[in-house]
Order: C-alpha cells, then sequence, then structure tokens
C-alpha cells in the first residue's frame, strides 16, 4: 500500500472536500480510504509513505482531445508560405509532417509529450494518430510508449482518404485490430477507439464502411467535427448537410464517440449532438492559434451536451488549458462573468467521465473505489481554499510545471520532481536525432 500525505487534500468528485494534512491511502490501483494523515498512518503503519509537505493533494487531470504525433514540429521550418486559412496549415504543416513518420518516429514523438504529460500532471490522454506512410503498428507503438511512461492513453488511427484507397483501407484495419486486441486482453491502461479525420476528408463509401466495422466490434468513434469552414462547405457540397447532420446520417454519433472542436455547429446540430449523446472536447489554444472560431461551448453546456476540454496537441499541460478557455469563452462573449463554473466542469467533471466510459471504473476525484491516479502541486495558497473556492486557485495559483509528484494507476511515476524509470535525457537526445532526420527530409 502507498499513503500520501501531510497535504492539503482537495477530493473532488461527489461530494468535493478540502481536507487540511489530508491523507490518501492507494491499495494497488485505486484508492482505498482518504482522510487525516495521522489517523491514517496510525492504522497503516506499514504503508509506503509520501510526504506532500503541505502541498496540494488532488485528483490527476485527463486530455481528451491530444495529438502526440505532432512532436517534432516543434521547431520544423515545413517549407511552406505562411499559411492564410485553416487548409493551408493543413495541407502545409500537418499533412507533410504525418507523411514523414516512421514507426520509430511515431514511438519517439510520442514519449517526449508522455513524460511532458507525467511532469504536468496529465495522468489520462485520448490520443488521435495519424503517420500515412507507417500506419500499420503505429498504435502498438503508441501504446508501448505510453505503457513505459506509465500515462494511461487511448489511440485511434485517422482514417482518411485524402492519400488514397489503400492507405485508407490500412486506416480501418489498424483501428480494428488494435480495438479488437485491446477487448482481448483488457485493462485499465490502455483503450482504442475507431479514428476518423474529418468529414471533409471522408466519402459516403468509407464512412459507411467505417461505421460497419466499429458497429461489429462495439466502439466509438474519434473525429474531427467542424472545425475550420472549409469542413462545413465541403459537407454542404457533398450532401447539401451540415457536418454533424451528415455524420449522424451515417451513425458515427452517439454516446461512445468523441468530436472534437465542433467549432461552426449551428443549433439544429447543437441538439443533435445532445440527443445522440455524443461528448465534444473543446481545444481552446489549437482553435486560437489556428484562427478558426471560439466554439460555442456555453450554447453546448446549456443545451445538455457532455463537453470535455483538450488540447489538440498544442500542449501537455491541462491546467493551461483551462486558463486558455477561460479567457478565450470571455473574449468570444464580451462577456466577464462568464465560463467560472463551465470550464471546471468541462476538466474536473466531463473530463472524468468520458475517460470512465472508455477505460472503466471512476476517474478524476480521490474517493474510495476510484482510480488511483494523484498528484502533488507545488502550491501553498496564499488565501483561504475551500470547497466553494478552489477553482479559482487553481486557475490563477497553478500551472503544469507546479507539479511534482504523479501517480497513476497505484504506481508513482515522478516523484519530487524524479522521474521514476524513465531516461529522458537518453529519450530527447534520440528524439533529436530523428526529427532532424525528419526534418531534412521535407
Amino acid at each position: 500500500m502507498l499513503l500520501v500525505g501531510h497535504g492539503t487534500v482537495l477530493t473532488l468528485g461527489e461530494p468535493n472536500r478540502v481536507i487540511t494534512d489530508g491523507a490518501v491511502l492507494i491499495d494497488g490501483t485505486v484508492i482505498k480510504e482518504v482522510g487525516l494523515t495521522g489517523e491514517l498512518r496510525s492504522r497503516f503503519p506499514e504503508a509506503s509513505f509520501i510526504d506532500a509537505r503541505g502541498k496540494l493533494i488532488m485528483p490527476g487531470l485527463i486530455n481528451s482531445h491530444m495529438h502526440l504525433y505532432s512532436t517534432f514540429a516543434r521547431g520544423m521550418d515545413a517549407k511552406s508560405k505562411p499559411p492564410k486559412s485553416f487548409t493551408d496549415i493543413l495541407q502545409g504543416l500537418w499533412w507533410k509532417l504525418d507523411k514523414l513518420l516512421t514507426l520509430e518516429d511515431v514511438y519517439y514523438s510520442a514519449l517526449v509529450p508522455l513524460i511532458e504529460c507525467v511532469k504536468t500532471g496529465t495522468t489520462t490522454i485520448i490520443d488521435h494518430h495519424a503517420s500515412p506512410m507507417a500506419v500499420r503498428g503505429s498504435l502498438d507503438r503508441l501504446a508501448q510508449a505510453a505503457r513505459e511512461t506509465g500515462v494511461r492513453s487511448a489511440f485511434c488511427y485517422e482514417v482518411s482518404e485524402r492519400d488514397g484507397e489503400r492507405i485508407a483501407q490500412e486506416g480501418i484495419a489498424e483501428n480494428t485490430d488494435f480495438i479488437s486486441a485491446c477487448q482481448k486482453a483488457p485493462d485499465s491502461m490502455t483503450a482504442g477507439l475507431f479514428g476518423l479525420h474529418a468529414s471533409l476528408t471522408l466519402s459516403d463509401r468509407i464512412l459507411a464502411q467505417c461505421r460497419e466495422a466499429a458497429a461489429a466490434l462495439g466502439a466509438g468513434f474519434h473525429i474531427h467535427v467542424a472545425e475550420g469552414r472549409e469542413d462545413v462547405e465541403d459537407s454542404l457540397a457533398k450532401s447539401g448537410l451540415r457536418v454533424v447532420e451528415r455524420l449522424h446520417k451515417f451513425g458515427i454519433l452517439g454516446a461512445k464517440t468523441i468530436a472534437a472542436h465542433c467549432v461552426h455547429v449551428n443549433e439544429r446540430e447543437i441538439e443533435i449532438l445532445r440527443e445522440s449523446a455524443t461528448q465534444v472536447v473543446h481545444n481552446p489554444e489549437s482553435n486560437m492559434g489556428n484562427a478558426v472560431g471560439a466554439a460555442p461551448v456555453l450554447r453546448m453546456l446549456a443545451a445538455g451536451v457532455r463537453v470535455g476540454l483538450g488540447t489538440d496537441g498544442y500542449t501537455a499541460d491541462m491546467f493551461e488549458s483551462a486558463k486558455v478557455a477561460n479567457l478565450l469563452q470571455k473574449h468570444a462573449a464580451a462577456d466577464p462573468s462568464v465560463a467560472w463554473a463551465e470550464v471546471p466542469d468541462m476538466l474536473y467533471g466531463n473530463n472524468p467521465k468520458i475517460a470512465g466510459q472508455l477505460f472503466g471504473g471512476r476517474y478524476g476525484e480521490l474517493s474510495p473505489g476510484a482510480k488511483a491516479d494523484l498528484i502533488i502541486v507545488d502550491y501553498l495558497p496564499p488565501t483561504p481554499l475551500t470547497g466553494e473556492n478552489w477553482s479559482g486557485h487553481l486557475l490563477f495559483g497553478v500551472s503544469g510545471r507546479a507539479v511534482e509528484t504523479t501517480v497513476t494507476d497505484g504506481k508513482v511515476r515522478m516523484l519530487r520532481r524524479e522521474l521514476q524509470g524513465i531516461d529522458e535525457e537518453r529519450i530527447n537526445a534520440r528524439a533529436r536525432e530523428l526529427a532532424q532526420k525528419l526534418w531534412q527530409r521535407i
């Protein structure tokens, strides 16, 4: 057993509690008890003990839309003209990068941000992958990297017709094989979804084929939805339907499906998302960086759509994503009073529900029976921290780099900023070598 104590415990979940000099007792992969440090230490003297030294103990964070493969774009010259549209960004950057990835590139470009997840307190991610010239086996390499770093991860391969029929069929097979393998040997650390790129790179024929393949497995989809206006225009031209309407027609939406972005959706589409129980993930930094607009997050939440929070590969730091989401919604609404409750609900309420559907179990809370994912944050509150004002403390007082200890599935992955069993220096050195070779291939 492992006891993490002598800290301010923020349990989150229901009921949310703040426990001064609190402790969390972990038994195997789940939380056994939460209470006062002195009491738990006296009752469980045999437990290994981590002293939080008065700092904040809270649940690990969840990223509901990530792109691990984007790592090698950091500092890269794509040899493209400055983008003027979202299409320019796709064609001039991402569709240049992903075509050049080898399976070794996939592995190392995943290890780096997974380490950053550990270092910034993200214990679970839902990833969306593309490597068109190295499709087969790519999800296994991602899962290998996740196992080695200890980050709970769900993976999918984005099926797309932009690289032709053969690559599209390889993507379907990669999703099918990976999901099947996860189902045959289930564990709470790895899961599979059926990946689709976006409506604008998928024909009716391939959408129908993917629907049949996923239905045979009982799997949900992970797809970009109405991220840019181009997606809407393409869908209308193809089908006379907007993106959400088209995907709904083909049976892509539903309670197991993650629709990333949903920037350009109207009221009817929001109602379809609600009726189908489709889960939406907002990615504020990416939307701002790509200049595609601000997703109508507040309207979706008010309508009863479950909206989570992701980063789209822009960062591994979910504290950062929450800060930007708060600002973006205020800016878009021209109203400083909004997003105070909605953004915490997305990150600390809805993301754990999305993870629970995928992996089974309870996440995002420190309570008996919940999965043993927790972090110690180097934050000593300068004002009273209570069960009512905790989100303001996290918003204005905490960033990912304040995380000093990370525990996932009951195992210590980082202790007082020292990674456990992970050779970060060696991994980064090899990543630099591979990135340089990839850049030379552009």
